[in-house]
């Protein structure tokens, strides 16, 4: 579900007060292998074949083509091919790839310094003065490599205002989506993104086993919260978690008011953390005290519709039919066909970004191939009693059913991992 990591807030006081279920938590260390300046061109290169001869199966706003170049602003498509961390502002940093050869920025002259010392190999570098058009610079880049016409894809994140002052400056180019190769590119994880994952979720594990151990009367979603992430922190990482307690679980992103633990309290916390940037996103759903019958029969349904769609997700096969499995366990349980009591999409891709390319949602028509990861997070959610969700992080093999990022699935309400 929707989890955007925040810096974790807690101090060293505060680590050192954390409930005694805390105490094991050591920092990852040396167990974390950082993606090295080659694997980082390799992905660059990847991008240019693939400008070259885009693959089929990814589903797009555009067909597959060719592409002259693709055009890419600050954001995690950054990062992935160049290894650049840059924030967004309203003065560009923009990267054109081209199909052939080195890749060129656009940077404002005073960052050139700091820029040159994120680059992670050869890059070809541009600067614009503050009274300069830096698409101007990119249009005229291209033409000095004879590019004057043809396709260029932009990344989807691209502010509007950047793509704009772009066409404006080089309009006899044809401006389409960059999907079909960043989509591509991204979607399909190595066996090291996968390694980073993994840490990501079992660190996610650590930290919400501390929590669920640690929780008593009367506390309220944002002391559960803040344990979330002061248990992140104290694993050198940041993270943190949404946490919803009773009737307002019923919500799956929450309500606006407050809410203090009570027994037979439904306790969801869903949330994950950052290892080298790639992102856990996990869902565990307990019970303070002792469950209802109703609530612990939804709890089964939901768990074995998890099942269902791990099953389902198998290489060659259409993304949509993974939520169409999970989906036909829950209404078989009696909980409403549609979106009735279901109430979003199954899951979605994870990776760089806690959300992104591709979906797992009815009618969605991407092949699922071998490396691609995403949540498994069916739920029920039944207004003014209770909510509940599981969610683990799963990736496509190349033979049989998807394997799970995380540990397990969740064991029951009561003893959530087992």
């Amino acid at each position: 579900m929707l989890f955007n990591p925040r810096a974790a807030i807690a101090d060293t006081s505060e680590n050192n007060s954390l409930p005694q279920a805390f105490a094991s938590l050591k920092p990852l260390g040396s167990r974390v292998r950082p993606v090295l300046a080659e694997e980082f061109r390799e992905r660059l290169l990847r991008a240019q074949q693939f400008m070259s001869e885009p693959p089929s199966s990814v589903v797009s706003r555009s067909p597959a083509t060719k592409y002259e170049a693709l055009f890419l602003a600050p954001g995690t498509s950054l990062y992935y091919f160049t290894g650049i961390r840059w924030g967004l502002s309203e003065r560009l940093l923009g990267l054109v790839m081209l199909r052939a050869g080195q890749p060129i920025l656009i940077v404002p002259a005073f960052e050139e310094g700091r820029l040159r010392e994120k680059l992670r190999f050869p890059i070809e570098v541009r600067v614009w003065q503050e009274d300069e058009s830096p698409t101007k610079l990119a249009a005229a880049a291209l033409a000095d490599r004879g590019i004057r016409s043809g396709r260029i894809g932009v990344e989807e994140a691209t502010a509007f205002t950047f793509f704009d002052h772009l066409r404006d400056a080089a309009p006899a180019f044809e401006y389409v989506s960059a999907d079909p190769v960043t989509v591509s590119c991204r979607g399909r994880k190595s066996p090291h993104e996968l390694e980073l994952m993994r840490l990501a979720c079992e660190a996610t594990f650590e930290v919400f086993r501390a929590v669920f151990a640690s929780l008593k009367a009367g506390m309220s979603e944002e002391e559960i919260g803040r344990l979330v992430e002061a248990g992140f922190s104290k694993l050198g990482l940041h993270g943190g978690a949404l946490v919803l307690l009773g009737a307002s679980a019923a919500l799956p992103h929450g309500t606006l008011q407050p809410q203090k633990l009570k027994e037979g309290d439904v306790v969801l916390i869903d949330g994950g953390c950052t290892v080298e940037g790639y992102e856990s996103d996990v869902t565990r759903t307990g019970i303070f005290g002792k469950p209802s019958e109703k609530i612990s029969h939804a709890f089964e349904i939901v768990r074995r519709a998890q099942d269902a769609a791990l099953d389902a997700a198998r290489a060659g096969r259409l993304s949509g039919k993974v939520d169409d499995a999970a989906r036909a366990v829950i209404t078989a349980g009696g909980y409403g066909s549609d979106y009735k009591y279901f109430t979003h999409r199954l899951g979605h891709g994870i990776g760089l970004d806690g959300h992104e390319h591709p979906y797992l949602v009815r009618g969605s028509k991407t092949v699922l191939e071998p490396g691609m990861t995403f949540s498994n997070e069916p739920g029920i959610y039944v207004p003014g009693e209770f909510g509940l969700r599981c969610e683990d992080d799963m990736v496509i093999s190349a033979d049989g059913p998807a394997q799970l990022l995380t540990q397990r699935f969740a064991v029951s309400l009561e003893n959530p991992f087992g």
